[in-house]
């Protein structure tokens, strides 16, 4: 059968609220299947009612173990408590603010009754620490998404007062102590009625889309926007972003239009991303099928843009001109705005590096040595990032999976969480100021540095083989070459902190692989990329696969 991807979802993709809803209620967790237990990954706990991995007990026992550990932190200012469009995050708001009000936690929930997508939450964080007086209580705050997940899905994060996702000893420690409040059958869980918690003194409101919108100016260049009339279509993709673009239209006087205002828990207006599922990847060409259709058949925006559910990730789609336009590959368009940014961005700290995961594109090498900037390869995670976008001695810091923020004109922090509006209003402001497109630019790119063949695949392992390949040492590794060509670095840690990146990255003049296990399944992902062409690459991926497989075998 032909595949579906790209097609609008059938009322038999469609997920079942009533059963959705009343599952998070009325299973209870198996906790001797670790499927079923409190784990927090790269951005926070994660799972479905249905598959009893994200319920309410999960969601009260987390929302106990942030409280006890801020208090073990002497964290005491407001908490801010924001959620997503996806169903479960509702519901999972109230099970948190019930818990929080129990225990006297000062909450700041959104003013409008409406969603607040992650940077807007990092952002609020940020403002509110800057601005208390030296030694006032800091503020942390929860967001209650699984980002660009299936309707099924739930995810709830935690930002500590540094505005970004927590790090491993956090996560870590609130994850332990969830599941050992799980196993004590709830014993030492506080919580009151929601009616309670919704009128209890210690909880307020925040307008956090007025936070985020009119501060704006302070880190892009609007007025380029709007005095180029640059016009933008802005699809939240039925997310979190979605009362924001109309905003940011209205107050900036932008050329905006909302493509699709629609909020349905359902995503019935989606395509299917690549495996028939519905899945708010905008950076999915299934995914956004819609928005590169409209752009093809010949819209009126100079710069079409897409969200995921949080609006922590980007897409942009171009116009289709001279070979040039439809959705950009994130590599790309990191590369250019990084190369824009850093060019552009006079405010900035001279010395300011340049941050990417070490699965990102070695173009982006390529463009920092061209700017006579330093590059940081830090392994996945945007936590990593944290630390120099607070400082401003890292005032980049971007992922290949959509995910990227940067700081404010003077160098100061905008947010630690990835900024997807922030990606989206850049490209626009790329193409005010340049009279280019980022599409443009790219090829621009390529024909200076290279043009580099990047790709994403699976390959099936064990548990035990995955333990195996997150515990390798380069000495594990006897290769010499790599697809005819003499491998220059064996990695087990990133270099540009040091810290383990769970797997291994091979390198060579023209091409790398990168091999991590699979969180979720029982696959490891290899990624890789070369310089020389798709039929190197294909030949750097088998390779990659029967060098990693001998190794962990």
């Amino acid at each position: 059968m032909a595949s579906r991807a790209g097609t609008v979802a059938q009322p038999q993709d469609l997920v079942d609220l009533t059963a959705l809803l009343d599952a998070y209620y009325d299973v209870s967790p198996d906790l001797g299947d670790p499927g079923q237990r409190v784990a927090f990954g790269t951005s926070g706990h994660r799972g479905s009612s249905l598959k009893a991995s994200f319920n309410e007990p999960h969601i009260l026992a987390i929302t106990q173990a942030i409280v006890e550990y801020r208090a073990g932190q002497g964290i005491t200012g407001p908490l801010y408590l924001a959620k997503d469009t996806h169903a479960l995050s509702e519901p999972a708001q109230n099970s948190a603010l019930e818990v929080l009000a129990a225990n006297g936690v000062h909450v700041l929930i959104d003013a409008r009754h409406g969603y607040t997508p992650t940077p807007s939450l990092s952002h609020a964080i940020l403002t509110h620490n800057r601005n208390a007086p030296a030694g006032a209580p800091q503020a942390d705050g929860i967001v209650v998404t699984p980002s660009h997940n299936p309707p099924g899905d739930g995810g709830f994060k935690y930002n500590p007062p540094h505005g970004g996702p927590a790090d491993s000893d956090a996560t870590g420690w609130i994850a332990n102590r969830a599941n050992e409040l799980l196993e004590n059958g709830m014993r030492g869980v506080k919580r009151i009625p929601l009616a309670e918690a919704n009128s209890a003194a210690t909880t307020g409101k925040f307008d956090f889309l007025s936070s985020y919108v009119d501060d704006l100016p302070s880190v892009l260049d609007l007025n380029a926007i709007r005095d180029a009339g640059v016009r933008i279509g802005a699809d939240p993709m039925g997310g979190a972003s979605v009362d924001y673009w109309g905003e940011i239209g209205e107050r900036h006087h932008l050329d905006l239009t909302v493509v699709n205002p629609t909020v349905d828990p359902q995503w019935a207006f989606m395509t299917l991303d690549w495996d028939e599922k519905i899945r708010m990847d905008c950076s999915s060409p299934s995914a956004m099928a819609s928005l590169i259709n409209r752009m093809s058949e010949g819209a009126s925006f100079d710069i079409a843009t897409g969200n995921d559910a949080d609006a922590d990730r980007h897409g942009i789609v171009t116009p289709f001109v001279d070979g040039q336009g439809g959705l950009m590959n994130p590599n790309h368009y990191l590369a250019v705005a990084i190369d824009y940014l850093y060019r552009n961005r006079t405010g900035w700290n001279p010395q300011s590096v340049i941050g990417k995961t070490l699965v990102s594109s070695s173009i982006i090498d390529r463009v920092a040595e061209s700017l006579g900037r330093k590059l940081v390869e830090v392994p996945v995670g945007f936590k990593w990032f944290v630390p120099g976008l607070l400082s401003g001695d890292g005032a980049f810091g971007g992922e290949e999976s959509a995910g990227a923020s940067f700081n404010r004109m003077d160098g100061s922090v905008w947010t630690t969480d990835k900024d997807g509006i922030l990606l989206a209003l850049l490209a626009s402001e790329i193409t005010a100021v340049t009279g280019k497109s980022p599409s443009q630019l790219y090829k621009g790119l390529t024909d200076q540095f290279g043009d580099p063949v990047y790709a994403r695949i699976d390959a099936a392992a064990s548990r035990e083989q995955k333990a195996a390949l997150g515990k390798l040492s380069p000495a594990d590794v006897t290769a010499t070459e790599l697809a005819g060509e003499t491998i220059t670095a064996k990695l087990t840690e990133a270099p540009g902190n040091g810290a383990p990146i769970g797997g291994l990255k091979v390198v060579t003049e023209n091409a790398w692989f990168a091999a991590r296990p699979s969180g979720t399944e029982d696959v490891y992902k290899i990624y890789a990329e070369s310089f020389k062409g798709a039929e190197h690459l294909k030949q750097v991926q088998a390779e990659a696969k029967a060098l990693v497989d001998g190794v962990i075998s």
